[in-house]
């Protein structure tokens, strides 16, 4: 039986993931807290409204993508207070809350850190600098995707790609939401129709293409892996993918570790 091992959200657009014993799924299908904040580029429009609901295409503001050395950030922010905490092994980036002290803070030491990495190149582009803390805090609205969607892959997949590469792979390269154990590798890519995790039930989407960010190394922010390219031509893949999006068929809910996935009769 499929169960629920990890649960991740990812309050700044871009950057390392929180871990959680449960999350929110919100009737829109977005996790409640998961992308309210992002680092916009300078000459990056905002959020599109898509039929009343946002999307924030990665390509406008920082992103493991274009700038694996964010990996190497630890993050941490209190909702309640409006709080960001920013930190590597080395020490603290950052701590500040959202006013517009707070923002100017995080902007400035955020850029300070990556153009102490080898992604300051990057900045060097037109249209980046001044980097943008931009964001209520509470509402999730910088995903890719206008629907939002819940992310979800499988342990034993993840596993079957660190097998395959000397570098370790581990489930935080490919930034889900929902992480299960208890079934085969590859598995959740044949699967389609309902199924109920938790309180919510789920109409699954389609796989999950991936993207540059699954190169870069959680903990180094070093790009040591060339994973596109394994996904395709190392498991015969016509494009990369690894796990599934999910929509909530009837109303969002929580959704909790130990949680059994559990497929619905249509």
């Amino acid at each position: 039986m499929p169960v629920v091992s990890a649960l991740y959200r990812y309050p700044v657009k871009g950057f390392t993931p929180e871990q959680h014993d449960e999350l929110v799924v919100q009737d829109d299908g977005r996790i409640a807290g998961d992308r309210v904040l992002a680092f916009r580029f300078a000459d990056a429009v905002a959020p599109e409204d898509d039929g009343g609901l946002d999307s924030w295409p990665k390509s406008r503001g920082l992103a493991l993508m274009d700038f694996p050395a964010l990996a190497r950030v630890r993050l941490a922010f209190d909702p309640r207070a409006q709080r960001l905490s920013l930190r590597t092994d080395a020490g603290l980036i950052a701590e500040a809350g959202l006013d517009d002290a707070g923002r100017r803070e995080l902007e400035d030491a955020v850029t300070a850190y990556v153009a102490s990495t080898p992604d300051a190149r990057r900045l060097d582009r037109p249209g980046v600098l001044p980097l943008r803390l931009i964001g209520d805090g509470e509402t999730s609205r910088f995903q890719d995707r206008a629907r939002g969607y819940v992310s979800l892959h499988g342990e034993a997949s993840v596993a079957a790609v660190d097998a395959a590469v000397p570098a370790p792979v581990d489930s935080r390269r490919f930034r889900s939401n929902i992480v299960i154990s208890g079934v085969d590798a590859w598995a959740e890519l044949d699967w389609s129709g309902r199924l109920r995790i938790g309180d919510v039930a789920f109409e699954i989407q389609r796989p999950i293409g991936r993207c540059a960010a699954i190169a870069a190394n959680p903990d180094s922010g070093e790009r040591d892996a060339r994973l596109l390219r394994v996904l395709t031509a190392g498991f015969g893949q016509d494009e990369p993918i690894l796990g599934i999006l999910l929509l909530p068929s009837a109303g969002g809910g929580i959704v909790r570790v130990g949680d059994r996935v559990e497929f619905e009769r249509g």
